[in-house]
């Protein structure tokens, strides 16, 4: 097919490549525009905008979708469909319905559970047992399209928002080019009930409440790992956890238990597997605990 392909983040590479390998011509790429990073802040294109580049396709970042002559350029390119993956625009009505089949969105969830920014964070902190992609034709509304193909990952005890990333991404890249595959796109409608909203991630939600159950605590910690990264203060320093098991201990909530980075939950415990003090790069807990030693007792804030 005659594609335009529309993403940003890491996330949108995997369809990308896949869509590439399965011999689609990609007529043109859409990302968000380069954005200052780095210590220098020296400007740096998306990695779907670096990714379109090295593989010498033509890529536009418009900063809207919303002026006639943006839309006239888009349909311009006489598009079997668009292949949309976190791009961060809003497609507008003259968007969507300008290729032949419509647009197609890789969505990180079970719709219409978690639809909006943040599913697959979302999905861990709210203590879900699985997750997945949903295939949908996008619609106007916010993630509400007809759903074109499932696929499902169970979420496990060590999952991690970074560890689910990667997978979704890896499986969504592999059902859209199976929806592509089929002679005729079916899609049906999403259920009317069990509809959720995955808000943005505020940092601000970020800091790790140990008077919780050692299970709220463990799926706080790993639904924020690694960005913003969940986080406690001791001894005055701030110390982000990105990844922690459930320990068989209790005591007041807060309190380091052992000599481990075992803490002390509402119910239960959870012990800090690894960690990153301010300044300082991410280590496993021994390491840490080297150069920031933890007593029994201590308290974290």
């Amino acid at each position: 097919m005659r594609l335009v392909f529309m993403g940003t983040p890491d996330f949108a590479v995997e369809t990308l490549k896949s869509l590439i390998g399965a011999g689609h011509h990609i007529a043109c790429v859409y990302s968000q525009p380069p954005r200052p990073a780095g210590r220098g802040m020296a400007e740096r294109p998306s990695p779907v905008h670096a990714f379109a580049t090295a593989h010498g396709i033509e890529v536009r970042t418009p900063v809207t979708l919303k002026s006639p002559d943006e839309q006239q350029r888009f349909a311009a390119l006489n598009a079997d469909a668009a292949i949309v993956v976190a791009y961060g625009l809003l497609l507008p009505k003259a968007i969507l319905d300008a290729p032949r089949l419509g647009c197609f969105n890789v969505h990180a969830s079970l719709l219409p559970r978690w639809r909006g920014a943040a599913p697959i964070q979302r999905a861990i902190m709210a203590g879900d047992a699985e997750t997945g992609v949903t295939i949908m034709r996008m619609d106007e509304g916010l993630d509400t399209g007809a759903m074109c193909k499932v696929g499902r990952i169970t979420i496990i005890p060590t999952s991690t928002a970074q560890s689910l990333h990667d997978a979704l991404a890896v499986l969504g890249a592999g059902l859209m080019a199976e929806v592509l595959a089929q002679e005729s796109i079916a899609c049906e409608p999403q259920p009317a009930d069990g509809v959720t909203y995955a808000k943005k991630i505020d940092k601000a939600e970020a800091k790790i409440d140990f008077t919780r159950s050692a299970h709220d605590v463990r799926n706080h910690i790993h639904g924020l790992s690694p960005f913003p990264g969940a986080w406690f203060q001791t001894s005055g320093t701030r110390v982000k956890v990105l990844l922690c098991e459930a320990a068989d201990a209790a005591g007041p909530a807060g309190t380091f238990l052992d000599d481990r980075l075992t803490v002390a939950c509402g119910t239960g415990a959870v012990r800090l597997l690894k960690l990153q003090r301010e300044g300082k790069g991410v280590m496993e807990a021994e390491a840490f605990l080297r150069g920031f030693p933890v007593a029994r007792g201590t308290m974290a804030s």
